[in-house]
């Protein structure tokens, strides 16, 4: 397990998703903070506002299009050089190759939360905000951890099932907008794509009950067996992958 971890890492050292990787967080808090500063006429509630601005273009729009790139790098390689073949034919189990890739997927996508993390603090500091950061960040950026994984197990499916880097991408970008709907439909605790919107207040930071909390979790875990139940039966039907 450790040198199949190992594999995964030179994967993204080796690439330029690191570039990726840091750059979305970036421009999320760059156009969210500009939006802010030219509104806050409207935009009243400091802290709570900026958060508004700047985790709608992150957890909306650029986190699950950043999953599905990640998914798509992270089997690239083994499409391209049809690698499937010599990696499901050496004496390990497909559930460890498949567990590899979800946690090199969560242990980079908990990097990301700790940059966007980060910046939304400096950004709320360049902007003079008086009032202390909202007590309820840390639920937010957990819960979008916990989304970002399940949205990775999806995505991790397509991509093994979908040769295409592009495709899966499309796909996903796709999702984004039907969950957005779903959200304001006040359906976004049904929908994988309304989870992550939902569980970073993404459109409201009123906080969810405890009884939608333990929703949020019981639908992530869920979803995160469904697609991970899905993945393993391909990794075990290889003859579609090679």
């Amino acid at each position: 397990m450790w040198r199949l971890l190992e594999s995964e890492w030179m994967k993204w050292r080796r690439s330029r998703m690191w570039l990726v990787l840091m750059t979305l967080p970036v421009l999320s808090i760059l156009i969210g903070s500009a939006n802010y500063a030219l509104n806050q006429g409207v935009l009243r509630k400091e802290w709570y506002s900026l958060w508004s601005q700047v985790s709608l273009f992150y957890g909306e729009f650029f986190l699950p299009v950043l999953i599905a790139i990640a998914c798509s790098h992270l089997c690239r390689l083994e499409h391209a050089n049809k690698s499937w073949r010599n990696l499901l034919t050496a004496p390990i189990a497909v559930s460890r190759i498949y567990l590899s890739k979800l946690a090199a997927l969560a242990w980079h996508m908990l990097l990301v939360q700790v940059v966007f993390f980060f910046l939304y603090l400096c950004a709320g500091k360049l902007l003079s905000l008086s009032a202390p950061p909202p007590k309820e960040i840390l639920g937010w950026m957990v819960r979008g951890w916990i989304a970002s994984v399940t949205l990775g197990t999806i995505h991790l499916w397509l991509s093994m099932r979908i040769r295409s880097f592009a495709v899966p991408v499309g796909i996903g970008l796709c999702g984004v907008f039907v969950g957005l709907g779903m959200v304001v439909k006040n359906w976004g605790l049904f929908f994988p794509y309304s989870l992550l919107t939902v569980g970073m207040g993404v459109l409201s930071q009123e906080g969810l009950t405890p009884a939608e909390i333990l929703w949020f979790l019981a639908a992530n875990l869920l979803y995160a067996i469904l697609f991970s139940t899905l993945a393993l039966r391909r990794l075990k039907q290889p003859e579609g992958l090679v």
